[in-house]
């Protein structure tokens, strides 16, 4: 199971840039958990969006209870998955 629900949304205007979001709630786990959960996917956005992300869209990663658990590199595998999926 991955560590977090991306949703992928075109916005419908002309700016081609990319835009992201991350929401963990308090169910996750207290503040620091949520917050190290925040940078591990801010670093997942900085490696992956720019060569595999949609343009013009905002991508909102929403945080799950065992994206903390899970290794970095999964959670890498699995965002680009994610985004290979919505390329299909």
């Amino acid at each position: 199971m991955p560590g977090f629900v991306l949703l992928v949304r075109a916005r419908g205007d002309d700016d081609m840039t990319m835009r992201i979001g991350i929401t963990v709630s308090r169910k996750v786990g207290n503040a620091v958990v949520r917050n190290r959960m925040k940078r591990r996917f801010r670093e997942l956005a900085r490696e992956i969006l720019p060569e595999q992300g949609f343009r013009g869209c905002d991508h909102v990663l929403i945080g799950r209870a065992v994206g903390n658990d899970r290794d970095f590199s999964a959670l890498r595998t699995d965002l680009a998955r994610a985004l290979a999926r919505l390329r299909k």
